[in-house]
């Protein structure tokens, strides 16, 4: 029984010594003696302003909007693909299915989820 187990202990064992292993390894051959840049970016232009700004809530907004119909996508393919086989029913449950994401977006067109200004 325990012998069983023994390869899962080899691997934890290798797993807990490669990782201070690369640390290791990487203090030894990493660059000593520069002086390190502070900006924050390296394409070498000043940035402008603060790094921190908040993005816009629209973002997210649209960000949600395509997960959803990105989420449909991958409901509604594979009944497509057997879409002779499944039957009247399957066919009556993915309309409905689809009904409610098109009057949701129609929801959100009209709430103004959908307007960039």
């Amino acid at each position: 029984m325990a012998f069983d187990y023994f390869h899962i202990l080899i691997f934890a064992l290798i797993a807990a010594v490669f990782f201070p292993m690369l640390l290791a390894v990487a203090s030894l051959v990493r660059e000593r003696g520069v002086k390190k840049d502070l900006s924050p970016y390296e394409c070498g232009m000043d940035p402008v302003g603060s790094a921190w700004v908040s993005p816009n809530i629209r973002f997210y907004v649209f960000a949600l909007i395509f997960v959803i119909f990105d989420v449909e996508a991958l409901f509604v393919f594979p009944w497509a693909v057997q879409f002779h086989a499944l039957g009247v029913e399957v066919f009556v449950a993915v309309m409905v299915f689809v009904g409610l994401l098109f009057f949701g977006l129609i929801y959100a067109w009209r709430q103004g989820a959908l307007k960039w200004e």
